[in-house]
C-alpha cells in the first residue's frame, strides 16, 4: 500500500474537517433557526412573564431572572445550540447570560449523553443527577463573584413587543440569528478541522504522556486518560463510541467508572462546548479575559472537587467495609 506524504494527509484532513464543520453547521441551523423564533414568539406574547410567579422563585436561588428557565430546560433536552438560540432573543445582561452558559456546560442534552454514560457502565440517572446538583452549586457560588444585578437589558425586540408591531421584531430577530449564524459557522469549521487533524497525525496518544500529573489532579488513575481525554476533546455525544468501546475492553471497576463519568459529565468538549457560546457574548461586547476565565475554569475546578469528594466518600466505605465483621 502507497505511503500517504504528510501533506496530503493533512489536505484530506482539512478536506474531511471542512465536510463535516459544514455538516454540522446545518444541523446547528435546523436547531438554532426554529428554536430561536419559538422564543421569540414567547417573548412577543408574553407567555414568558405570566409564568413568572412559577419561574422566579427557582431562578432567584440561583441569581437568575425567570427568564433564563426557558433556555435551561431547552438546554437540558436538546443541548446547547438550542440553548443559544433562546438566549439570543431574552432580555438579560451579560453576567446573567454566564451564569446560565456555565449551568448549561455542566447539564445539557441529559438524555442524550446519559444514554452514552449508562452505556459505558454509569447509571443515567445518578450522572444526571450528579450534573444537576454541581451546575446549580456552581452557579451558586459563581454568582458571589459575578454579582448580578438583577437588571435585565431590554432588547428592541421586547420594546417593540410592548407597542405590538411585530415587523421590527421580526425584523431584528433576523439580522441578529444571521450574524450569530455567521460567526457559528466559522467556529465550528475551525474547531471540527482541528480536530481532524490532530486525529488524522494521531498527536491524541503523545498527548496522553504527560497527562498524569493531570490525571492525579482530577482523581482519576492514569489507565483512564485515553477515555478522559476523548470526552474533554470530542465530548459525550460524539466520543461515545470510543467511550463505550474502551469501556468494554478494559477492566475497569465500579469505583473507576463512577469517577470517571462524573469527571467527564461535568466537564467534556472542553474546547467545542465554550466556543458555542462565543458569538452570543462578542454580541453584547464581553472582554476575552471574561469569557476566556468564566467559560472554562469553574467547571474544570467543579470537576476536580466532585471527584475528590467522591474519592475520600469511597475510600471512607471502604474502609468502613472492611472493618465490618
Amino acid at each position: 500500500m502507497q505511503e500517504i506524504s504528510g501533506k496530503e494527509l493533512f489536505k484530506k484532513a482539512l478536506g474531511d474537517g471542512i465536510k463535516k464543520g459544514w455538516s454540522g453547521f446545518l444541523w446547528v441551523m435546523k436547531i438554532l433557526v426554529p428554536i430561536s423564533f419559538l422564543t421569540l414568539i414567547l417573548d412577543y406574547s408574553g407567555i414568558i412573564e405570566r409564568l413568572d410567579f412559577l419561574l422566579a422563585p427557582v431562578m432567584g436561588i440561583l441569581s437568575l431572572p425567570s427568564v433564563a428557565a426557558l433556555p435551561l430546560v431547552i438546554g437540558f433536552l436538546s443541548g446547547i445550540y438550542g440553548a443559544v438560540a433562546a438566549m439570543l432573543v431574552l432580555p438579560m445582561g451579560p453576567e446573567e447570560m454566564m451564569l446560565v452558559a456555565i449551568f448549561l456546560l455542566i447539564s445539557h442534552n441529559l438524555i442524550q449523553e446519559g444514554a452514552v454514560q449508562k452505556m459505558a457502565g454509569v447509571s443515567s440517572i445518578k450522572s444526571t443527577l450528579f450534573r444537576l446538583s454541581t451546575s446549580a452549586v456552581t452557579v451558586f457560588i459563581c454568582a458571589l463573584f459575578l454579582k448580578p444585578q438583577g437588571h435585565q437589558v431590554t432588547s428592541v425586540a421586547l420594546e417593540q413587543a410592548v407597542r405590538g408591531a411585530f415587523a421590527p421584531v421580526f425584523t431584528e430577530w433576523a439580522l441578529t440569528t444571521g450574524a450569530l449564524a455567521i460567526r457559528i459557522f466559522f467556529i465550528i469549521i475551525a474547531v471540527l478541522t482541528a480536530l481532524e487533524v490532530m486525529k488524522a497525525f494521531q498527536v491524541i496518544p503523545y498527548i496522553l504522556k504527560p497527562l498524569t500529573p493531570l490525571m492525579r489532579l482530577m482523581g482519576l488513575e492514569n489507565k483512564l486518560g485515553v477515555l478522559w481525554l476523548t470526552a474533554a476533546l470530542f465530548g459525550l455525544a460524539y466520543g461515545s463510541a470510543v467511550i463505550v468501546e474502551e469501556t468494554k475492553a478494559n477492566n475497569f471497576t465500579e469505583a473507576e467508572l463512577s469517577r470517571l463519568h462524573l469527571s467527564i459529565g461535568i466537564n467534556h468538549a472542553m474546547i467545542e462546548d465554550p466556543a458555542l457560546f462565543l458569538p452570543l457574548f462578542l454580541s453584547v461586547g464581553a472582554s476575552s479575559l471574561f469569557m476566556g476565565f468564566w467559560l472554562w475554569v469553574p467547571r474544570f475546578i467543579a470537576a476536580i472537587v466532585a471527584v475528590q469528594l467522591l474519592n475520600v466518600w469511597q475510600r471512607a466505605h471502604t474502609v468502613s467495609a472492611k472493618a465490618l465483621p
